[in-house]
């Protein structure tokens, strides 16, 4: 067993968001175990970066197959403004970008999609059919995105939209291990996405977590697409545990949900617009 300083040292090695406060003892171990502090990988064949957009509370994720010979890559949920640091950290590790993709269509930032695509030539934007959004690529329920000998698996999750979904690394022995889900806003740490707009529903959110994410192994690693108290990641068996909206019944959830009183996104009329046609606008008008 580690000793406290020990953990300490491991926790602290993971410094850019990926492992804080909301991982049990028994994840931080696991992740000391395969993670170098200078690679944030969860093997030595994948490429994983975590980075964070501030004003939106936006998390923006990297991946790569680094054991094909052109290190192909993806970005999951881009975001407009930080699209630069983006595209330095694909050119500095020697990736060539092939996917920016989105786990739905945004209501609080506009995605980086489009302008990844006017600077990389290229780069497909994917999002799911059920989005109603323009990309390059639309993907449905059981589809694989490919980037070299890895891949994403797609599960269907609305409920905070019509069109989201939860992107899966694979399963297969050639895969990474612990899998990772990418989640976008129907399952946040400890909490979920909201359901009063762009065609939400807490039946279906709540349907969709238990179905698609919950089904997961417990080991799974979870990373949101936003965070708003700090947390950068947790698993499917802690929120299952612990997510004090999804762990309650259909009924009690529903009834949570009804009365949260959001108020009304400040972004959503600029974004949501932008966003159905994979982010791109006239930028110079809106700088």
């Amino acid at each position: 067993m580690l000793s406290k300083f020990q953990l300490l040292k491991i926790s602290a090695a993971f410094s850019t968001p990926t492992l804080q406060k909301g991982h049990s003892l028994q994840q931080i171990v696991a992740f000391g175990s395969r993670m170098g502090p200078a690679s944030y990988t969860t093997s030595s064949r994948l490429i994983f970066r975590q980075m964070f957009e501030k004003e939106s509370s936006t998390y923006t994720y990297l991946l790569a197959d680094a054991s094909h010979p052109d290190k192909p890559a993806l970005l999951v949920d881009p975001v407009d403004k930080t699209v630069d640091r983006d595209i330095s950290l694909v050119k500095g590790l020697g990736l060539k970008l092939m996917y920016a993709i989105n786990t739905h269509v945004h209501a609080d930032h506009v995605t980086g999609t489009g302008l990844l695509k006017s600077k990389l030539p290229g780069v497909k934007s994917i999002i799911s059919k059920a989005s109603n959004a323009k990309a390059d690529r639309f993907v449905e329920p059981g589809d694989k995105i490919c980037f070299g000998d890895l891949f994403l698996e797609v599960r269907a999750t609305p409920g905070h939209t019509q069109g989201c979904v939860t992107y899966v690394t694979g399963d297969g022995p050639d895969q990474p291990q612990p899998r990772i889900a990418f989640t976008g806003d129907a399952l946040l740490i400890r909490g979920c996405g909201r359901t009063d707009f762009q065609g939400g529903s807490s039946d279906q959110l709540y349907d969709s977590v238990h179905s698609q994410i919950f089904t997961l192994p417990g080991d799974t690693l979870m990373y949101p697409a936003h965070d708003y108290k700090g947390f950068s990641a947790s698993s499917v068996g802690e929120e299952m545990q612990y997510n004090p909206h999804l762990t309650k019944d259909k009924e009690t959830f529903k009834g949570i949900m009804a009365n949260l009183k959001l108020p009304y996104p400040k972004m959503i009329d600029i974004a949501v617009p932008a966003n159905m046609v994979c982010g791109l606008q006239d930028f110079e008008s809106n700088l």
